[in-house]
């Protein structure tokens, strides 16, 4: 075979003179070419590649390899020699290295507090074991056009998704114990008020509520069981051992039997419970809940693996109207780890919750961040001046410039860390006033994944602080730094502006949007809801109230200080929802939904809610059927003379006797619904009562002495109706207290920023001061001088905040 055009293989050749030693190359080279021009005598080119291929790769070895060159470069001895560096220019300027360090420091500080929070707020439910296969059912009713999204279900639902339903490994009920939020339990002489739940055989199979005694599977089964806390454990028998088997005197009016014991509920669970009784209380006792028609508990189910949800759900969203043959009512799963950060819903699809709280403060933390590395970039900027000389002489001795990069990056590297360490001091000492505020346990006890995020977090903090000065810095040309004839640059003063403008804008942002979230909650505070709610108390009917609820409420009339007393049913003004209403005239297809409200003699009197026409309950008339409507109820049947008519509320007709204004008895954030109370002093559930003004503290006193004496083993646990209806915004006024806080400190750090941008401008100008006084200037002459640029920085910062503000708010 000719070998005229063929050579060894070049890649080949070259990993030799790569790897080879200098003294073996050129005669191994030889070798090798002699080696394949034979074979290549011998067979195909192709064998000979492979042949000479196989030779280079049997020379690497270790005693042909290359001795590597002695690299002069002490990486160690480099970065000590950094650290020595970034130590003394922080001693040389050290204005600039506490506003820098207060700044950062700062802004990790509310980091971290915000990390806490974030975190906690994500580990909500997702420590249930079976969290992937676990569903809340809701239902979707839809009203005159509009679709409702709620969690109560029908009480039968759970036992035919198990018995139908071959996907269904577990499904159960759950509701509130009762209709009180506290109940009285009482082992012998000791008593206590704890809040509980009724709930289905299989609940303790569904959710990871560890068992301590007794047996998941078993201890809802008897109906007359209880399962109770480790924590009521200790309190009753002062161990956890010898609790089950004894019983437990119920509201002084049943025992029950203690089947279980569970460990404490852990903190990231949004199901909270000291105690449940089984679900056969209820549908024993009130058969006519069983009706698929009514409404109440939540429904929960797991499904077996493997299961698609989507498939399962079309599968069963009509189930309801299968049972009822009402075509409003269909079913939803969701997930129930999702429903605590994704709890609202609109037209039936899950639209968001807190979920949009924890991105908000995020943004927040990142923008607080961003801040305080933005007062490091302008001051590091401002003061390149007074290194110049450093880095001219270091790059004429032969610097490049990736090590001079590599050293303003340790300087802002290096000032992270330190920051990080003032900043968890920091969140120390303010963790228990944050959870105060927040109403959280938060602890900080990083894990090693929390800590290397941490430590990620504050090192690319430190590269983002440190970039822009580092490569500014290290551009300088040496030959026009030592030469003296360096300029500032447009280029440098316009991102030093932009920047201080940036940081501005946030700050105004901050500022209108804490504006905004302030007027909200002080509109919500001050809003004429339609009723008194002021010095008005309430407490449970319990006990011997329960069967002398008159004699009891005239008796409190008396006490001096108590201007009115009267009974309302659950929560302030509270009960439940229904749509089973007709009158005369009402389309056969029509659903209306009413919040049904049970009233006693003298309510709407007390809560001073406005009667607009005829009457309110009196004890003159025979009113045991009546009822009285607020506008929007009148106008949702489209009554014109609506005093005087009947209308049909299950089996009941009822008259209506008056119109009341509307008045807000949900969230402001709701409309108001359509609504009636209906004179049922036996389904009420809460007394009552007004104070007058003045005379709060002596007047609760002498209605707990005399609550003692009339109900004993009872204890008088009370709430003011203004708290109740607060609660309801509790989520937005520690999202305004929040975003106050860190709007302050989002403040404080860009004046820093600010302020040591002034005083290096008026240390810079210092000859030019002393030349203009001297020559006459005034000192506000000298101030204006100074300060018109910044002025005119946050001017503009202002303008261009506005709009933005105005958008988000």
């Amino acid at each position: 075979m000719s070998s005229k055009h063929v050579i060894p293989p070049q890649l080949a050749q070259k990993l030799l003179r790569r790897f080879l030693r200098n003294e073996l190359t050129e005669e191994v080279e030889g070798d090798l070419e002699e080696q394949f021009y034979a074979k290549l005598e011998e067979t195909s080119v192709f064998k000979a590649n492979i042949n000479y291929w196989y030779q280079v790769l049997n020379y690497l070895r270790p005693f042909a390899i290359r001795k590597s060159k002695q690299i002069h470069l002490n990486y160690y001895a480099m970065f000590r020699h950094n650290l020595t560096l970034t130590y003394r220019n922080f001693l040389k300027y050290k204005s600039s290295f506490l506003i820098n360090l207060t700044g950062l420091s700062t802004g990790l500080a509310c980091a971290l507090l915000i990390f806490l929070w974030v975190k906690n707020e994500l580990a909500i439910d997702q420590f249930h074991g079976k969290k992937e296969r676990l569903l809340q059912v809701m239902e979707k009713r839809t009203q005159d056009g509009n679709i409702f999204t709620m969690t109560s279900t029908p009480w039968l639902l759970s036992d035919a998704l198990a018995e139908e339903m071959p996907e269904v490994e577990f499904a159960t009920v759950a509701t509130q114990a009762g209709w009180f939020e506290k109940f009285t339990l009482r082992v012998d002489d000791k008593i206590t008020k704890e809040g509980g739940i009724y709930a289905g055989p299989d609940y303790f199979n569904i959710f990871s509520f560890n068992m301590i005694q007794g047996d998941p599977s078993q201890v809802l089964a008897d109906k007359n069981a209880i399962v109770i806390s480790k924590e009521l454990a200790l309190k009753f028998f002062d161990t956890i051992e010898d609790a089950i088997g004894k019983t437990i005197e119920f509201q002084q009016e049943k025992e029950f039997l203690i089947s279980g014991v569970f460990e404490t509920i852990p903190i990231s669970s949004s199901i909270r419970f000291d105690f449940a009784l089984s679900i056969k209380q209820i549908t024993d006792e009130y058969p006519q809940v069983t009706d698929w028609k009514n409404a109440g508990p939540d429904t929960y189910l797991v499904l077996k693996e493997g299961v698609d949800v989507n498939s399962f759900n079309e599968k069963i969203a009509g189930i309801i109207t299968e049972k009822t043959e009402d075509t409003s009512r269909e079913i939803l799963l969701t997930r129930f780890v999702d429903n605590y950060l994704y709890g609202n819903f609109e037209n039936g699809v899950q639209s968001g919750g807190r979920i949009e709280y924890i991105r908000l403060f995020s943004i927040i933390a990142i923008f607080i961040l961003l801040i305080a590395c933005i007062n490091f970039m302008n001051l590091s900027t401002a003061r390149a001046s007074r290194r110049i000389k450093e880095v001219g002489v270091k790059k004429a001795l032969g610097v490049q410039r990736k090590a001079l990069i590599m050293q303003y990056l340790t300087e802002s590297v290096m000032l992270s860390f330190i920051a990080l360490f003032i900043a968890i001091v920091i969140v120390l000492i303010l963790l228990p006033q944050f959870n105060l505020i927040m109403g959280k346990q938060l602890v900080f006890q990083p894990d090693l994944i929390q800590v290397l995020i941490l430590l990620s977090a504050v090192l690319l903090t430190g590269i983002l602080a440190g970039s822009y000065p580092a490569l500014y810095l290290s551009g300088f040309k040496p030959v026009v730094i030592l030469k003296g004839k360096l300029q500032n640059s447009w280029s440098e003063l316009w991102v030093r502006k932009g920047l201080v403008i940036f940081q501005f804008s946030l700050s105004v942002i901050f500022i209108v949007c804490v504006m905004v979230i302030y007027q909200q909650i002080r509109f919500v505070q001050n809003k004429n809801i339609g009723y008194n709610k002021d010095n008005v108390i309430h407490f449970e009917i319990e006990g011997k109230i329960q069967q002398s609820l008159e004699t009891f409420l005239t008796e409190l009339k008396r006490i001096p200080g108590v201007v009115s007393a009267s009974s309302a049913g659950q929560s302030t003004v509270g009960g439940g929802n229904t749509s089973n209403i007709s009158w005369e005239g009402k389309d056969p297809e029509q659903r209306v939904g009413f919040a049904k409200r049970p009233a006693n003699y003298d309510l709407l009197e007390l809560l001073d809610i406005q009667l607009l026409e005829g009457r309110s309950f009196s004890r003159d008339y025979e009113d045991s059927l009546a009822v009285i409507f607020n506008e929007a109820g009148i106008k949702a049947m489209g009554m014109d003379d609506p005093i005087g008519k009947t209308i049909q509320t299950g089996p009941l007709n009822c008259k209506i006797i008056g119109i009341i204004k509307d008045f807000h008895f949900e969230s402001l954030k709701n409309k108001v619904d359509p609504m009636f109370f209906m004179l049922s002093p036996m389904y009420t559930r809460k007394v009552m009562v007004r104070i007058e003004e003045g005379k709060v503290n002596e007047t609760l006193t002498s209605i707990e002495k005399f609550y003692r004496q009339y109900n004993p083993g009872f204890a008088f646990d009370f709430r003011f109706i203004d708290q109740d209806y607060q609660v309801q915004y509790t989520a937005e006024k520690r999202v305004g207290d929040l975003s106050k806080y860190f709007s302050i400190i989002a403040i404080i750090i860009s004046c820093l920023g600010l302020f040591g941008l002034a005083a290096f401008t008026a240390e810079r100008r210092l000859k030019e001061i002393g030349v203009r006084k001297v020559l006459g200037a005034g000192s506000v002459k000298i101030i204006t001088l100074l300060t018109t640029d910044f002025i005119k920085m946050v001017l503009v910062a202002i303008f261009i905040a506005l709009p933005i503000s105005y958008l988000i708010a």
